[in-house]
């Protein structure tokens, strides 16, 4: 049976949140070397995320084991290649499969990323950071309200993963997104790791980071693994690798965030050196724990009000 799934979310900041369906807590990516595993034990309360780029098929494989997936759980549908900062046009035959995707899985969250990926018509399979000025800005708008206008739904917007700024930048980061959101009512995917990358990379601190950010736009949130690289010339460099287990430090700051914007579907992001399915459904219920320990804690100061 398909779940009745939605994105419409209760509460306020700092007060418990959770989607109207009461489905979507924590999940993790989906990816085929699990599914055998995943329909024995299955993954109550879970939910999961695919890159829409793997399923632009017509049919085979892949879409049978997705359409199995989706007729247990939730979906989210995480676009990598739509060059939603680019400076060209965007791929229309592109946007027109990822928009058959929305239609035929009806996912409860569709995202995509604040980055270029593409350059006259070939796509540079990475995400790449844009400057965050005013030119870009409309540029980008325009773009969200294409994908919009396409899919019938407001979509999340992910913050990038960042090694390099640009001197021309003349928005921070997170009023660069508030804005975006303010002119296309579209919504935020928070990646927290990639926070902590960029944070580290570029010197400045993770923490104020979250502060200016718009949290109340969230409606998802993605945590992963990173690597770090020693540079002769830059030092230490973390690399948003998706290929381990959430740093200690990643944990600490996704607590901070949920406590500011109350339950929030989170979705444990693991691409490359696919651990066992016991291991990343491990860290889903970590996610899963906090989030209920936190309706919790709320409940309780409810009580204690009345």
């Amino acid at each position: 049976m398909r779940p009745s799934v939605s994105t419409a979310v209760t509460g306020g900041p700092g007060k418990p949140r959770t989607p109207a369906s009461g489905l979507l807590l924590a999940g993790t990516s989906f990816k085929h070397e699990h599914f055998d595993v995943i329909l024995a034990e299955g993954f109550s309360g879970g939910f999961f995320e695919v890159h829409a780029e793997n399923y632009m098929g017509a049919g085979g494989p892949p879409h049978r084991m997705l359409g199995a997936i989706r007729a247990d759980y939730p979906l989210s549908l995480h676009g990598v290649c739509m060059s939603i900062g680019g400076r060209e046009a965007l791929d229309k035959a592109h946007l027109d499969r990822f928009r058959l995707l929305v239609e035929r899985y009806e996912p409860a969250l569709v995202s995509e990323h604040l980055a270029w990926s593409s350059h006259a018509g070939t796509y540079l399979n990475d995400l790449l950071p844009l400057p965050y000025d005013r030119s870009t800005l409309d540029s980008v708008c325009a773009h969200i309200a294409q994908v919009q206008d396409a899919i019938r739904r407001p979509l999340l917007l992910e913050n990038p993963a960042t090694y390099v700024t640009f001197t021309t930048s003349t928005l921070s980061e997170t009023d660069f997104l508030t804005e975006v959101v303010r002119r296309t009512g579209c919504r935020l995917l928070l990646d927290i790791n990639n926070v902590f990358v960029s944070a580290t990379n570029h010197g400045y601190s993770a923490t104020r980071y979250l502060t200016d950010f718009p949290l109340h736009c969230v409606d998802e949130i993605h945590l992963a693994g990173h690597a770090e690289q020693m540079d002769s010339e830059a030092g230490l460099t973390l690399i948003d690798s998706h290929d381990r287990s959430v740093s200690a430090a990643v944990w600490a700051l996704y607590e901070h965030v949920i406590e500011n914007t109350g339950v929030t579907p989170t979705l444990i992001e693991w691409d490359s050196d696919l651990p066992a399915w016991t291991v990343l459904r491990a860290e889903a219920r970590k996610a899963e724990q906090l989030l209920r320990n936190l309706t919790l804690t709320a409940m309780e100061g409810m009580s204690h009000d009345c």
